[in-house]
This record gives structure tokens, C-alpha cells and sequence, in this order.
């Protein structure tokens, strides 16, 4: 849908930009052979019902005494540090660089008393080496948890992404149409059973509905609207969040109202990381061919690259699109914090499907020569999923909104 579409009564419309992967009938399309590795591909796994219960069930393998403490970047979402808590440890933060990765210079000698573990994410879907964090962290006997919750397909550096890692763990909501689930792997290391019981029948069928009554919502599946109503009546009304609502958004736009430790716990939603994702879930993901994924993921970020490198005040960080993997978002910089927080909600005021992590853990440090205090407020991501048909539209209204600030 354009910026300028109307409706029949010649009132502009509301742009239905689907923020995370909707299933639509190409989603079946086969696309050729997979050209990149992913998680999927390493030997060990377990499926979880999302990257956070995917985390806490990593922290579970790890047998680290109660009150260890887990190294966890200042630059999170807090469902990266809910899990950390939850599993009964103590998550102690450190900087990160320009580039994303870890400031290891800058961890204190203080921090790593008692430390058994340390997680370290492939921020955007722009993988890269993670050589020199997995040395630093085996010469101190401290275990690597690769985070790839942006990162399910590509390189990084010269191996696969969740090769790094004593163990990895990837968000399948978010390269997948499915409603929920999250993905455990080691690359290295068997895995225990992590002991997850099944969702009901309820449960069940809910998940399934939920995915026909999404791509319902955005005009996929066309042809399945007489099913959708029927099952609509049939399913549980009440929601933990909104079917469209972006994974990993930050958890809200409100920096100003910061909840306390309970409450972040609450709203990180970890009642459900002892369970097994719903069947609809694991069935997507083991059958949808993975190589359209792949190549419309990279010609939307592509897109908006070219088309949004001229904006005033701002740029796409990190250069050109990479070939060695398939990005989770484009990350816009926006000069000023002051401006980027206008831009930011004239973009969510407009609809777009953008966000940023502007909402972190309660008592998350300020440190110094962390790109981390700047990123919150200035990193701005933009999706660049497959279910995206019109990004041209997205620059168009990205463009207008730009010129006013």
C-alpha cells in the first residue's frame, strides 16, 4: 500500500505494514538451495517457545551456582536479561564498541569475580567474528552464549553463525511467519533435555488461528477469510500482546516510565518459557523453503540502503548490505538524540514499522566511551522482513517525516 492510497470515500488510509513475517501462499514458493547456513543446520538443538526461554534454557545447561553472575551488554532489549534473573543470577553489564561487539578492555577485573557466563549478540542481523570474545572468555573459564535472535542465517566471520558460542540461541519469529518459538543449539556440546512440558489443545489451536488470522489481517492467504471468522469465535480471546506486535521491540516507547524489577519481569513475559512451542510453529519452520527468506530480506535491505542514504541528519550504519547473511533489520542513525526522538515518533505516529531500544533493565550503567548511551536513542531499526512488498513507501513517508525535523 502507498503513502498516498485512499480509501473509497477519499480519506487517506492507514499504511498495513506487517511488522514481523506474515504466511501468505508465496511463503510455500520453493526458491532454490538454501545459499547460506543457519541454526537449523547444527546437529545439537531444541526447540523453545522463544529467544528468551531459549537463553534461560542455555543458563540451565550451564549448571552455574545460584548468585553466579552473567556478563550482558548495556545495549539489550531487557527480554536479553529477563532469563539472566529468572535462572536465579545476576546479570552484570558491560560496554559495547561502534562496532557492536564487546569492550573487553573495559570489563572491570571486579565483574568477573564469580562470572560463569557471557552473552554476546549479532546485533541487526549483521553477524561477524566473534574470535577474539570467545578467546578472552575461555581464558577466564567463562562459558559464550552466542546470541543470534537477529542472526538465524549467515556467516560470521569464517564460520556459521552459532558456531562460536558454547551454545547459541535464535528467535524463530523472527525469520519465520510462525506466532511463537525459539531455537537452542550447540555447535560443540550435547544438549540435556531441558524438560519443557506441551501446550494444550487450547494452546494449540490458538497458535494456529492466530497465524491464519494475521495473514488475514495484512491480505495474505487470499481465499481464507469464510475459515478465519468461524475459528475467531471459537479461539481464546485474551492475548498476552497484539498479533502484529514487533519481537524484541524494547518492550515499550516510554523511556520516562521506567517499571521496577517485577515489573520488567511481568512485562518480559517469561510464563510461557517452560513450555514447548505450539506444533503450527515447528511445522512452518521445518517445511517453508528458506532461500526466499533469505533473498527478500536481502533485497528489501538493499532498498532501503539506496533509498535512504540521503537523508538529512541521518544514515544506514554499517555501510553497504552484506552476502554472507540475511539482515533482521536496517539500523538508522539519526544525528542528535533530541531529533531522533522526534523522528522517532513522528515514524511510530505514521505507522511505520520501526522501533528502538530505548527501554533497558533496571540498573543498567551509564559507562564511559559506550556506543550504548548514544544507540538507545539514535539507533533506530527498521524491519526489512520478507512479508515487506512495498518499501518504496516506507522511504516515501520516511523522507517526508525527515524534512520536517
Amino acid at each position: 500500500m502507498s503513502a498516498a492510497a485512499q480509501d473509497p470515500g477519499g480519506q487517506p488510509t492507514v499504511p498495513n505494514w506487517p511488522k514481523r513475517p506474515v504466511l501468505e501462499w508465496r511463503s510455500f514458493l520453493p526458491a532454490g538451495k538454501l545459499t547460506l547456513p543457519s541454526l537449523g543446520d547444527i546437529a545439537n538443538q531444541a526447540y523453545t517457545s522463544s529467544g528468551r526461554a531459549a537463553l534461560l534454557a542455555a543458563l540451565g545447561q550451564m549448571d552455574l551456582s545460584p548468585g553466579s553472575r552473567v556478563l550482558v551488554p548495556t545495549y539489550h532489549c531487557p527480554t536479553m536479561v529477563a532469563p539472566v534473573v529468572q535462572a536465579g543470577l545476576v546479570p552484570v553489564f558491560y560496554p559495547i564498541g561502534p562496532d557492536g561487539l564487546p569492550k573487553l578492555e573495559d570489563i572491570a577485573p571486579v565483574d568477573l569475580k564469580n562470572t560463569g557466563a557471557m552473552i554476546v549478540a549479532h546485533l541487526f542481523g549483521l553477524p561477524r567474528s566473534l574470535q577474539g570474545v570467545q578467546d578472552w572468555c575461555r581464558a577466564r573459564h567463562i562459558l559464550l552464549i552466542e546470541d543470534c535472535a537477529h542472526s538465524y542465517f549467515g556467516w560470521a566471520g569464517d564460520r556459521p553463525v552459532g558456531h562460536w558460542g558454547d551454545y547459541a540461541i535464535g528467535s524463530l519469529s523472527k525469520f519465520f511467519p510462525v506466532p511463537e518459538a525459539g531455537l537452542l543449539v550447540s555447535a560443540n556440546r550435547p544438549l540435556r533435555p531441558i524438560g519443557l512440558s506441551g501446550p494444550g489443545l487450547r494452546a494449540q489451536v490458538k497458535a494456529l488461528v492466530d497465524v491464519l488470522e494475521l495473514a488475514h489481517q495484512h491480505g495474505r492467504l487470499v481465499g481464507i477469510g469464510h475459515l478465519v471468522s468461524p475459528l475467531l469465535r471459537m479461539k481464546n480471546g485474551a492475548r498476552r500482546m497484539p498479533l502484529d506486535a514487533p519481537t524484541g521491540s524494547g518492550i515499550s516507547t516510554d523511556p520516562e516510565a521506567m517499571p521496577d524489577l517485577d515489573s520488567m519481569l511481568h512485562l518480559c513475559d517469561m510464563s510461557r518459557a517452560r513450555q514447548r512451542p505450539a506444533a503450527i510453529s515447528k511445522a512452518l519452520h521445518r517445511l517453508l523453503p528458506q532461500q526466499g527468506i533469505v533473498q527478500k530480506r536481502l533485497n528489501n535491505h538493499r532498498a532501503l540502503v539506496a533509498k535512504l542514504g540521503g537523508l538529512p541528519g541521518a544514515q544506514p550504519m554499517f555501510g553497504p548490505s552484506p552476502d554472507n547473511t540475511a539482515p533482521y533489520v536496517l539500523p538508522l542513525w539519526v544525528e542528535g538524540a533530541d531529533r531522533a526522538d522526534n523522528v522517532y515518533a513522528a515514524m511510530r505516529s505514521a505507522r511505520l514499522p520501526v522501533y528502538r531500544w530505548d527501554r533497558v533493565w533496571p540498573g543498567t550503567p551509564s559507562l564511559p566511551g559506550d556506543s550504548a548511551t548514544n544507540w538507545q536513542r539514535q539507533a533506530l531499526q527498521l524491519p526489512i522482513h520478507q512479508s515487506l512488498n512495498n518499501v518504496d513507501a516506507i522511504c516515501a513517508v520516511t523522507h517526508q517525516i525527515f524534512t520536517r525535523f
